[in-house]
């Protein structure tokens, strides 16, 4: 009588797992190459008067991406991400989605350092004002310059939350000032997510219109705080100066 022998399944378990491993080295290298520029594809080359931003490969979203500061915009026709980390101030990102361009900015408006009544935030004339629509039509303009139509700007708005707590609503003031601006210039929102109290992270692609958003914590909140209070006062600094042939 012959013994009863278990038949052997060594061979297709070692060979399942080799496919298995197979399998994941081949997703890890995949997101490796995500993860990294590809060498053959250098960044690509900014407009004139962009040259002086660093780019940097985003490795979450595979592609080139710059990140812009308080006080600053940046424009571009090429498939590469624009982003920035919002807390009172606002941002707009503006594209024209035949032409292929884009661009965002990120702005707050300046306290008054005036006494008395003034016309400080008046939405005609005030000084603060000025230095909001001088942020917002520098990005624009330079869109228009560029090739887009004014008809067809694509427009969404970020920010404004009210994150410098010993301070005035300096986030409801910038929301005010950009809704304001939108209907005096008869421009549409396509997409906001404005107000609150957490700080922002926002990624903008302006060749697809695609934004990705994500609300920060709190210890992040403390950063921001403090890079936004530093920004506004170098803005009072100006408008105590009266330095403000830039926005005529």
């Amino acid at each position: 009588m012959g013994s009863l022998v278990k038949p052997s399944t060594g061979g297709s378990e070692l060979a399942a797992r080799k496919q298995g491993l197979a399998r994941a080295n081949g997703e890890a290298h995949e997101r490796l190459a995500a993860m990294r520029p590809p060498e053959a594809a250098p960044p690509p080359p900014p407009l004139p008067g962009f040259a002086h931003f660093q780019r940097y490969w985003d490795r979450e979203n595979g592609c080139w991406a710059v990140k812009i500061l308080p006080g600053e915009y940046y424009v571009t026709r090429s498939d590469e991400a624009i982003s920035t980390v919002l807390g009172s101030c606002v941002s707009a990102c503006v594209r024209d989605p035949v032409r292929g361009l884009g661009g965002m900015n990120h702005f707050m408006l300046p306290e008054d350092a005036a006494v008395g009544p003034n016309d400080w935030l008046d939405p005609a004339i005030g000084l603060a004002t000025r230095y909001g629509s001088y942020a917002m039509e520098s990005l624009i303009n330079d869109l228009l310059k560029l090739g887009a139509v004014r008809e067809r700007l694509e427009i969404k708005l970020f920010g404004g939350g009210q994150i410098l707590a010993a301070m005035t609503d300096v986030g409801g003031r910038n929301i005010q000032f950009v809704r304001n601006y939108m209907a005096l210039e008869g421009y549409k929102v396509a997409a906001e997510d404005l107000g609150g109290t957490n700080p922002r992270k926002v990624i903008y692609f302006p060749v697809s219109g695609r934004a990705r958003l994500r609300k920060l914590r709190p210890v992040e909140n403390r950063i921001i705080s403090r890079h936004e209070q530093l920004y506004m006062e170098s803005l009072g600094k100006q408008a105590a100066g009266g330095d403000v042939e830039l926005f005529e």
